[in-house]
């Protein structure tokens, strides 16, 4: 069974840090792209970061470039997201997922989620 499971969240103050995991099983990810999404209450899901460890690609969403570094850690099989110098508007529910194709509409394997809260 597929399994991707988020954690690392909490509530911290703006200007602070937090470091996501998502633990990958049931399968290889190799090849695929993962990543994070992320969605604040009342609002569409929207594109934080990914990563393709195969092409060495990375990308970030405009509005964490800068701030947030995602890696991986081979040897445990998960994926973290470095998020610095949080601000209120980066409170959301994040997402961890896996796809071929790294479009919201289209990903291949969603986590459940972890609640970032960020206070001004």
């Amino acid at each position: 069974q597929v399994q991707l499971v988020e954690s690392g969240g909490g509530l911290v103050q703006a200007g602070g840090s937090l470091r996501l995991s998502c633990a990958a099983s049931g399968r290889t990810f190799s090849s695929y792209t993962m990543g994070w999404f992320r969605q604040a209450p009342g609002k569409e899901r929207e594109f934080v970061a990914s990563a393709n460890w195969s092409t060495g690609n990375t990308r970030y969403g405009d509005r964490v470039k800068g701030r947030f570094t995602i890696s991986r850690d081979n040897a445990k099989n998960t994926m973290n997201l470095q998020m610095n110098s949080l601000k209120p508007e980066d409170t959301a529910v994040y997402y961890c997922a896996a796809s071929w194709v790294f479009d919201y509409r289209v990903i291949d394997y969603w986590g459940k989620g972890t609640l970032v809260t960020v206070s001004s």
